[in-house]
């Protein structure tokens, strides 16, 4: 698809040596490759955006393998306005790669905050619905989601970085800004503008810098949902670290508990067992020996549950005595006159001295 500098577009189909012969380029520059790079050669610019390339040269902008629902449906709607000076670019007045650059830099990095403006909302809506301190358990189908929704950010992160370095790699360089300016070498109008002080490759490097903020924007939006969710999972862990010492703490209380009443059921054993004694023809005795039973069994769970408080619980921090607290101000109070008295004797002295 080949748009002019009017914005009207043509569809045409030819062979790649066809077409980097009738260019000026090697085979290597029109191979197809999910890169990001932003590259010059014989006065052509050769954008490189993963399923996005563009052949920029001074008079038209050449997008090749153009067949892409999305890609198409931009191309159609969005790219001709804008190159025809009809969107929202900055560089109207300036030479048509500028503007080329421009609307296809703006559409990558809208497309990567339409990514990151997706991602969130999900995330955060996964998030509240595991971070919740009632739950005694993990939906796992939310897990599931959240591990997709974290793979899918961190290819977010990748790609802005390498959206980020490739236009470092640009701002590096002075002499490729340089190249990037086509019409400066070509036109005599554009040459004679950049030397009666209208400097292009300043233009070029502003807008390479415009798009590097944006992206090192993103990236740390991007970065602060990572930290979002790992401290998420620290939450997460920690809740279900806490029901677990609740249930634990409760299993060793009935343990306990089962202990004790274990320990006094040997009365009831004894009792129970086919040997003759004085103390069963006394019918008083049934019910004193079970009193003793569950009395002995509920002060021994009792001294149980207190030797386990005293060594579970975190102890409590030092008591400072409130005279103390007084005496500490009030001491500080009396060193600073102390020393400002010396400074004024000793500030007297010399003044006397002096005289």
């Amino acid at each position: 698809m080949k748009f002019d500098k009017e914005g009207n577009a043509t569809y045409f189909e030819k062979k790649k040596t066809e077409l980097y012969q009738e260019l000026g380029l090697q085979a290597r520059d029109l191979r197809f490759q999910h890169v990001m790079s932003i590259a010059t050669r014989n006065n052509r610019i050769i954008m490189r955006m993963e399923f996005l390339k563009a052949v920029i040269t001074p008079e038209f902008l050449l997008i090749l393998d153009y067949r892409n629902l999305s890609l198409e449906h931009w191309l159609l709607n969005e790219l001709a306005s804008q190159l025809a000076g009809e969107g929202q670019l900055v560089t109207y007045s300036l030479p048509f790669e500028f503007r080329a650059i421009e609307a296809i830099l703006q559409y990558w990095i809208s497309k990567l905050q339409g990514r990151l403006n997706t991602l969130q909302p999900q995330i955060l809506e996964t998030l509240e619905a595991l971070v919740d301190p009632k739950l005694l358990s993990v939906d796992r189908s939310k897990l599931h989601i959240l591990l997709q929704n974290g793979k899918s950010l961190s290819e977010l992160e990748t790609d802005v970085k390498v959206f980020k370095e490739t236009i470092l790699e640009l701002l590096d360089e002075e002499e490729v800004i340089e190249e990037l300016c086509l019409s400066k070498w070509t036109d005599p109008q554009v040459l004679e503008e950049s030397t009666s002080g209208i400097d292009h490759a300043e233009e070029m490097e502003l807008l390479l810098e415009n798009y590097y903020r944006q992206a090192e924007d993103l990236l740390n939006e991007a970065r602060e949902l990572r930290v979002l969710i790992d401290d998420s999972e620290s939450i997460i862990f920690i809740n279900l670290d806490s029901h677990r010492n609740v249930m634990m703490r409760l299993n060793l209380q009935l343990t306990m508990g089962t202990f004790s009443v274990s320990l006094f059921g040997l009365i009831g054993v004894a009792f129970g067992m086919n040997l003759e004694s004085s103390l069963e023809e006394d019918p008083r005795i049934f019910w004193l020996m079970t009193g003793i039973m569950f009395l002995g069994s509920g002060l021994i769970w009792r001294r149980l549950l207190s030797f386990l408080g005293r060594h579970l619980d975190p102890p409590l921090p030092p008591h400072v005595p409130a005279a103390l607290k007084k005496s500490q101000p009030a001491a500080g109070r009396v060193e600073i006159k102390s020393s400002l008295k010396g400074e004024t004797f000793g500030l007297s002295r010399s003044t006397l001295t002096n005289q």
